[in-house]
């Protein structure tokens, strides 16, 4: 996603790791090629996100499908990764998944001691999130889906729900991958989620289910 005017936590100074931090927190940020993961972890972060973003080049012609982002001049190639206080005790760590196919292999190892996901979607590439939700749902990872919304058509949440075929328990909200308020109100919905999966137990995990773009 482009950069346009992102409100960004890090400023030129950067809040150390409180000493009564106890509980460390996984979040990854998975999403499509474009789809603005790396704008999301930037944007909420209260430190400077690390970024392993790359400036695309001809190596990837013909392999990354920028159709739709054809603004788009950097990638991320490994993850990236931001930092979030919850209160005095707990801290949330972002990671941001690659979205590009050549880099899922990565995926596995960020998925490793997760507590939930963001999906992040972009209903322009509707389909570049089915992947994403399979690996989800084959390592039992708890998640929301955000969508981000871009110019265009903006279809309503329960027409991407319907598509995604996501059960009703899952939440789907709008949001803007530029603006902190939103990602932190992204994040308060997968807190949330947890929180309630945690209190009816553990779940069931989702069964298969046939996708399509809205």
């Amino acid at each position: 996603m482009d950069s346009r005017n992102s409100d960004t936590a890090a400023g030129d100074t950067e809040p150390p790791l409180s000493d009564t931090v106890r509980d460390a927190l996984k979040i990854v940020v998975v999403g499509g090629f474009g789809a603005g993961k790396t704008t999301m972890v930037g944007s909420v972060s209260e430190i400077r996100p690390l970024s392993t973003e790359e400036t695309m080049t001809q190596a990837g012609v013909g392999i990354d499908d920028i159709s739709r982002v054809e603004h788009k001049r950097t990638t991320t190639v490994a993850f990236d990764f931001g930092r979030i206080s919850l209160d005095e005790r707990r801290v949330l760590y972002l990671f941001g998944a690659p979205g590009q196919e050549r880099f899922w292999f990565l995926w596995d190892r960020l998925f490793s001691g997760t507590l939930g996901a963001i999906v992040l979607v972009d209903t322009r590439r509707l389909e570049d999130s089915f992947y994403c939700l399979d690996r989800l749902e084959a390592h039992s990872t708890p998640f929301v889906v955000a969508v981000n919304r871009f110019p265009g058509p903006r279809p309503p949440l329960d027409r991407v729900r319907d598509a995604l075929s996501l059960p009703e328990d899952v939440p789907i909200v709008d949001c803007d991958a530029r603006r902190r308020e939103s990602a932190k109100s992204v994040l308060i919905t997968l807190v949330r989620y947890l929180t309630r999966l945690a209190e009816a137990g553990a779940p069931e995990p989702m069964a298969a289910a046939e996708r399509s773009t809205p």
